[in-house]
């Protein structure tokens, strides 16, 4: 794996409206994912560089803006992020038909995700 960012996650108070505006200014595209108030972004045309996301509901008032790193074992990258001083603050959970997702805190307080491929999480 690469341990590269490849996924970003916008949380909104109004998710259609932070759609609209994105839509508009920047060209992406969105497609709800099952039925949650989450929607896969497209930004760009798959041609060039750049990485695509999600964006959902806020579900908490302080819920920052978070990158996903994919790594190949989350389990021993959640491990690491703990013997680095980072914390877990949301434990492994899966996204079904997806893979797992674990989110953390570095030194500075700042949120990220560790990502593991795994389509028969659940």
């Amino acid at each position: 794996m690469s341990n590269r960012v490849v996924h970003f996650e916008i949380p909104s108070e109004d998710p259609k409206k932070a759609m609209d505006f994105f839509g508009k200014v920047f060209g992406w595209k969105f497609k709800q994912f099952g039925d949650m108030e989450y929607w896969t972004v497209f930004t760009g045309d798959g041609k060039s560089e750049g990485i695509d996301g999600g964006l959902m509901k806020r579900n908490d008032p302080r819920q920052p803006i978070t990158n996903s790193i994919e790594v190949d074992d989350i389990d021993k990258m959640a491990e690491a992020v703990k013997n680095a001083g980072g914390e877990i603050v949301v434990p492994k959970m899966a996204i079904p038909t997806v893979g797992w997702l674990v989110y953390f805190k570095d030194l500075d307080g700042n949120i990220h995700g560790l990502y593991q491929h795994a389509p028969d999480a659940n």
